[in-house]
């Protein structure tokens, strides 16, 4: 007879399945779904055929419901207020952002000698790719 363990899901008590050696969930549905939810994770974090196969899956469900998020919206106006809501903060971030260019420059009264870097102050500002790190000489005006 087997002992009882308890579920990784709901952590009630059940008695695993005797054929089952390495039974962590009870037969509740939503511990079966929980279940399916972490193997599928723990798949497509492990095995690249599998993330294939889900990424064709999706692709051809796509190509058959092409109008599916468009009439989702239509149907949906909490969908349409909340996501409207979400692209004005991000908006407003990305607004909020300093963008360094090659180009700006700033009047300084006094620079001290050497090697300047762009780095991000944040780590979420934008900088352009071909900003380039800079060594500066100061020469004196005789």
């Amino acid at each position: 007879m087997n002992r009882p363990s308890r579920c990784a899901h709901c952590r009630r008590r059940f008695v695993p399945n005797p054929r089952l050696k390495t039974q962590r969930f009870c037969a509740h549905k939503p511990c079966q779904q929980a279940r399916k939810a972490t193997w599928q994770r723990e798949k497509m974090a492990t095995d690249p055929d599998y993330q294939a196969n889900q990424r064709d899956a999706q692709h051809t469900w796509q190509h058959q419901h092409p109008d599916y998020w468009r009439e989702y919206r239509l149907r949906r106006a909490d969908y349409r207020e909340r996501n409207r809501l979400l692209q004005m903060h991000r908006d407003h971030r990305r607004r909020a952002q300093a963008l360094a260019k090659m180009d700006a420059s700033v009047a300084v009264s006094f620079v001290t000698p050497g090697v300047y870097h762009l780095i991000p102050a944040t780590g979420a500002h934008l900088a352009k790719m071909d900003a380039l790190s800079q060594k500066c000489h100061v020469i004196p005006v005789t």
